[in-house]
């Protein structure tokens, strides 16, 4: 299928993938090319509401959380240009040629602001729920619009792409631990660190390294079922669609097995997957293109935290 899509625009947004997220970068090359463009229009907003919150670009620099008014500033912007009325600034462009051709929620779209407008507001979790629940608004909710951009319309579909969403996100918490405590933030359930006697500045502690990392293998274990759930949806993705997001999984799969092995000595150096890694993951996945499609998908997730509406 030919693209749609601004050329102009989706060169734009390409750089921000190619700088951005070397690893989701690589994948989302294999998508076929109008999905391609679509998905890269998606991650370019997605990018810029990240990056707004912690003060920072393309996911570098100081963190410095953004202001109440900058938020309130997103979601107007946001919604306008899913009105079709966007400003000057790339990723609201972006979002608006998207949504010419794609439904992109807006319930979905206020719902992955408010989990920046929980930063802003200073909240940490206090239980694995409340964590999870941040999760889905700042990357289950993207899951959901991306399964959207790629067809899929099935609840019980829907409810596995915000569970892929809710895994890469309990992935990242792991690996920045300690790059969150220095700002002065944590995502790991406040039960958990008050069980382990730490408070957050003990997170970037290293002399709290070995009391500290038990909490992060938690967390990494606790993704694995998402990640789980979410190989079962990628059955009923379009072909060259499923292959992207498995090569994606896996990749953010490697990523936390990767600091579960380092130990405590990975709380205080990033973790990342290298490209001959990246490579091997893209052939592994290829499976994925060629195996039948599954068009009815479980609907049941047992033990697993769902969101209060997907569609």
């Amino acid at each position: 299928m030919k693209s749609t899509a601004d050329g102009e625009l989706v060169g734009e947004a390409r750089g921000i993938i190619d700088r951005g997220s070397k690893s989701f970068g690589a994948a989302s090359r294999l998508f076929e090319p109008a999905m391609r463009d679509d998905v890269t229009l998606l991650y370019a907003w997605c990018r810029h509401c990240d990056d707004l919150t912690d003060g920072q670009e393309l996911g570098q620099g100081l963190i410095s959380t953004a202001s109440r008014q900058a938020l309130d500033r997103l979601h107007k912007e946001s919604l306008s240009a899913l009105n079709g009325r966007p400003g000057a600034a790339l990723p609201f462009r972006a979002l608006a040629d998207l949504s010419k051709r794609r439904a992109v929620p807006r319930h979905l779209v206020e719902a992955h602001i408010h989990g920046f407008e929980l930063d802003v507001a200073g909240w940490q979790p206090k239980t694995l729920d409340d964590t999870l629940q941040y999760c889905y608004h700042t990357a289950g909710t993207v899951g959901i619009i991306m399964a959207g951009i790629m067809g899929v319309e099935d609840a019980a579909t829907l409810h596995r792409a915000s569970d892929l969403g809710i895994a890469f996100q309990l992935t990242n918490i792991a690996r920045d631990v300690v790059e969150d405590a220095m700002a002065g933030r944590s995502y790991l359930p406040g039960d958990w660190r008050t069980d382990a006697g730490l408070e957050v500045a003990d997170l970037a502690d290293p002399t709290c390294c070995e009391r500290v990392f038990p909490l992060v293998r938690r967390l990494i274990e606790e993704a694995e079922p998402y990640y789980h759930s979410s190989s079962i949806g990628i059955r009923a993705l379009p072909r060259r669609s499923a292959w992207a997001v498995a090569t994606a999984q896996a990749v953010y799969r490697d990523i936390g097995r990767q600091v579960a092995r380092q130990g405590p000595k990975a709380l205080h150096q990033r973790s990342y997957t290298g490209k001959a890694r990246k490579l091997w993951r893209m052939t592994t996945a290829a499976h994925h293109a060629i195996s039948p499609r599954q068009t009815r998908i479980m609907i049941s997730r047992p033990g697993l935290w769902t969101p209060p509406e997907v569609v």
